[in-house]
């Protein structure tokens, strides 16, 4: 279960504002965010590897070895084709996926009835597995090289990436606590899921490109569906302010998806009656969430991280704002924290 960012940073601002120590920008939490969340998701395999070592206790919830595992579960996954960051490349070396951080295993999958685990081997193995008549690989028992982030499979018939599947630990994504201003000025947290190609959620659209006139109320118009040109994008939903017969104001209702760059919007004429002409806007960089301060991502880690995640977000921003206090009880925080969950 992902810890909100929201969460932690209201409390990681209320920490700080309690003690007069300074103020914390969203661009600030963010880049110390993503930081801190990878510190701390990059120790769980040192840990496993320390509790390992130890004897466990069989109690339920109290086999560290377990806790730790359930940890890096959050973050386990499988290679998905229709999903960007988790394809496969190629035809043989195949390119692991973009989100990969640690592999596991690899199948060789050609169908849904057959499922063959292919065994991991060396550079100075595979020649040898290769050449000899009984070791040869073959479909039944297929081998790999893993090597600059490619799997070279054997037997080389293996070509399709759509029977390969690859298991593996993905890396944690970029922190990102979204935001708009508010009709005050002040910084209003948006809830919307992250993600560079999505329009702001209502956010303005400000390049009208045709706008009509003789509009015969004036007023807000609110769910005006849309089309686009070229074809491509779909769903989105504006509110548009009116006034003078004309348009002076444009947002995002529903953001729909699949849009781009210099897509042209329009709301038929039909919908602003009196209009004399369809409205149309188009697409800026701005108008997305990579281009702006809109949409959220949170951590994540799992939920029990949470308090050890708030101490070393004080601990970084103590050193950002110089601040040896803050370092000093923070860093002795999380050092009590680990020390407890290791003796």
């Amino acid at each position: 279960m992902a810890i909100s960012v929201d969460t932690v940073y209201k409390t990681v601002l209320l920490i700080l504002n309690k003690e007069q120590r300074g103020y914390m920008t969203p661009d600030e939490f963010n880049k110390i965010g993503s930081q801190v969340q990878r510190e701390i998701f990059e120790a769980y395999f040192e840990d496993l590897n320390q509790q390992l070592r130890i004897p466990q206790s069989d109690m339920e919830y109290s086999d560290r070895v377990a806790v730790t595992d359930e940890k890096i579960a959050e973050f386990k996954t499988e290679n998905d084709q229709t999903v960007a960051e988790k394809t496969i490349g190629g035809t043989n070396p195949f390119t692991t996926p973009s989100e990969l951080y640690r592999l596991g295993s690899i199948t060789y999958e050609p169908n849904t009835a057959t499922y063959k685990e292919m065994q991991r081997v060396g550079r100075a193995e595979i020649y040898n597995i290769r050449k000899a008549p009984l070791t040869a690989p073959t479909t039944n028992y297929p081998i790999y090289l893993y090597e600059d982030n490619k799997a070279l499979v054997y037997p080389d018939t293996i070509v399709n990436p759509l029977h390969v599947k690859m298991q593996y630990v993905k890396k944690p994504t970029d922190v990102r606590w979204g935001y708009y201003s508010g009709n005050l000025g002040q910084l209003v947290h948006d809830t919307t899921v992250y993600g560079p190609n999505l329009l702001n959620n209502g956010g303005a659209l400000l390049n009208i490109t045709t706008n009509p006139t003789g509009i015969t109320t004036d007023q807000t118009y609110t769910n005006l569906t849309t089309t686009v040109s070229p074809a491509g994008g779909t769903g989105a939903i504006i509110s548009t302010v009116v006034s003078g017969g004309t348009v002076t104001s444009v947002s995002v209702t529903t953001p729909g998806s699949g849009y781009s760059v210099n897509d042209i919007l329009t709301v038929s004429q039909s919908q602003l009656p009196g209009g004399n002409s369809d409205l149309d806007i188009t697409l800026t960089a701005a108008d997305f969430n990579s281009g702006s301060t809109f949409g959220t991502t949170n951590f994540e880690l799992h939920n029990s991280e949470r308090t050890e995640l708030v101490l070393k977000m004080l601990l970084y921003q103590g050193v950002v704002i110089r601040d040896p206090q803050i370092v000093q009880v923070a860093a002795s925080r999380v050092q009590q924290e680990e020390v407890n969950e290791k003796s």
